[in-house]
Formats: structure tokens, sequence, C-alpha cells
């Protein structure tokens, strides 16, 4: 077997594994669907890599409001590597702890909300007190996380608490310990991750069946469609009809920040 189709056999056995989870995915859609029927939104946040993630939920296309992308270019700008903004400084901040509550501090958090927290290791400081800061608000929390990588990984914490700790739903990318699943003859450390593939079917089988759940209650939400399925005219109009959805309801989560309700 040549190391390409080693890593898509592999990919494919991260997809069973996604599919096992299908009734937990199903749990965390419904939390999610019943925040955006409320006119709130589900935080979605993640740090380094796992921004991708967020950014697989929201926005792109087939993706729709409802989703509140909590992104900081601190901690997941890779793009320089060295030098000023580099990946040092991006690792380094990750596990100071308070920047997740400076983070949540800018918004007006209600129990009504949701939220979607995404670390491979679960061990990070930030992400880790992210949660921990959304429970003690009463607001449900699903992690995605690759389980065997965590299991093996230290809790950067000393109370070693780890993203699993917080989380009212764990989701399991299916990828294994490390990551990297290529081991190559003469090389004497594995390549090629695997947890952005599981996390990436995780999170559109999420966005599915939200979307689904928000059809079947009469509130279908406004997709972002490419010219070529629906046309210049249609995919514009939805494009600003989405963009616009997403400023109202970001809107209430500044509408009361420092002020006591």
């Amino acid at each position: 077997m040549s190391v390409i189709q080693e890593y898509i056999s592999l990919s494919k056995k991260m997809a069973d594994s996604v599919a096992a989870q299908e009734a937990n995915i199903q749990k965390a859609a419904q939390w999610f669907a019943e925040t955006i029927l409320h006119g709130r939104m589900v935080h979605v946040f993640g740090s380094g890599h796992s921004r991708i993630m967020v950014e697989e939920m929201w926005p792109r296309y087939g993706s729709f409001p409802g989703f509140n992308p909590i992104v900081e270019l601190s901690l997941t700008f890779h793009n320089l590597v060295v030098g000023a903004n580099g990946q040092r400084q991006a690792m380094f901040l990750e596990n100071v702890s308070g920047l997740a509550d400076r983070i949540l501090r800018n918004f007006d958090i209600s129990s009504i909300d949701s939220a979607l927290i995404i670390s491979s290791s679960g061990t990070n400081i930030v992400p880790v007190e992210i949660a921990e800061l959304f429970q003690q608000k009463k607001i449900k929390v699903v992690s995605i996380i690759t389980q065997q990588h965590s299991a093996k990984s230290e809790s950067k914490r000393s109370d070693g608490k780890k993203l699993s700790d917080f989380s009212d739903l764990v989701l399991d990318t299916g990828a294994p310990v490390g990551d990297s699943m290529i081991y190559i003859k003469g090389l004497e450390t594995p390549v090629a991750p695997g947890s952005t593939v599981g996390g990436a079917m995780i999170i559109n089988c999420i966005k599915a069946e939200v979307a689904r759940l928000l059809t079947e209650a009469g509130q279908p939400p406004k997709v972002l469609t490419a010219t070529n399925i629906a046309g210049k005219e249609k995919a514009t109009a939805l494009f600003e009809s989405a963009y616009d959805e997403h400023a109202h309801r970001l809107a209430k989560l500044y509408e009361h920040v420092g002020t006591k309700k």
C-alpha cells in the first residue's frame, strides 16, 4: 500500500468513527438549533489550527447564520511562522490563564446560547478556560477533541483538567495519538495529521442536521450558495440577507455588555 492509499484508508476509518457518533451529533445539533430558533447564537471557538473548524462552520459556502466565530488572531495567525506575530508567541499565548475571560468579556452571554469548542488535545489553557466560563454561565458546551490524543496528553492547567472536563458533550475526530498518521521508512517521526479530516466531517454533519431542524421548525436558514447552483441574482441576495441576519444576531451580543440587566 502506498502512503497515499494508507492515508485515504485511515481517513475512511475516521469516517466510520464519526458515523458511530450519530446520536451525539444529533444531540449537539438539537442544542444548537434551539439556540438559533430563539434568535441567539452558537459560540464557536478554537485556538491554533483549530480555527480551521471555526471557519468551516461559518461563513463559507453551504453555511448559514446562527454561529458566532470567535477567532483570536494572536492565537491563530500562523502565516509569518517566525518573527513578529510568529508561531512561538501564539503557542505561548494559548496557555496564558485569564485570556479566555478577556475574550468573553466582549460579549453579552445568555444561558440560551450554546457553544462549540474545538481542541485536538483538549489540554491548552485558553480553550479549556473558555469552556469552563461558558459552563459557569449555564451554557451547554459541545467539544470536538481527538480522544486518543487527549487521553495521552498532559493538561497545561495545574489542576490537570482538560476540555472534556468542562463539556456537556464530547465528539471525537477519530485521529490517532499525536494526530499525524503516516510513518515513512527512514523518517523518524510521522507526517500527515488526521484531526482536520475528522473534525471537518463532524462540523458538516452538525451543520446539515441543524439546517434540517431549522427547516422543519419553519425557519429555513439563509444558506451561502454558489452562483452556479442558485444563479447570480439569488446567490447575491442570499449572501446579503445572510450577512444582515448575522449582524442582527451579533448586535444582541453587544447590547448589554458592561451593564447590569
